[in-house]
């Protein structure tokens, strides 16, 4: 298979907050809303849904769930998320495997990896394709 795009939908009963804390944290784009859901535009080809549970269907449960999230300038996020007043979960730290990130959390759990690529250390360099 060759996917045309990938966008991951979580199921909760936090639609609203959702949206609201992606486009208030991630500058995300609102693309379509119907109340239960909706979905979210971080950059071309880049989405993400939340849907409220249909009969029968059980609340997703995000607990080891990362997205990762490539930025410019991961410093400026970083002083910009914690100026909103949302707290890291992770330092803004540099990474031997060849980044400097941070991690925060959603309404849902989901951890939010941000990252920008650096130089990977001589001991991680071995790995990369």
């Amino acid at each position: 298979m060759l996917a045309q795009s990938l966008s991951p939908c979580i199921t909760t009963a936090k639609v609203a907050e959702s949206r609201d804390f992606y486009v208030r944290h991630c500058k995300a784009k609102v693309t379509f809303d119907c109340g239960w859901y909706v979905n979210l535009e971080f950059g071309k080809g880049t989405t993400l849904q939340f849907m409220t549970p249909q009969p029968d269907q059980p609340v997703c449960n995000p607990a080891g769930l990362t997205y990762n999230f490539c930025v410019a300038d991961v410093d400026a996020e970083f002083q910009s998320l914690a100026a909103s007043g949302l707290a890291a979960i992770m330092p803004l730290e540099d990474h031997p495997w060849g980044d400097r990130g941070f991690a925060v959390q959603d309404p849902n759990g989901v951890v939010l990896y941000i990252y920008s690529e650096r130089e990977a250390s001589a001991e991680f360099k071995q790995y990369y394709r």
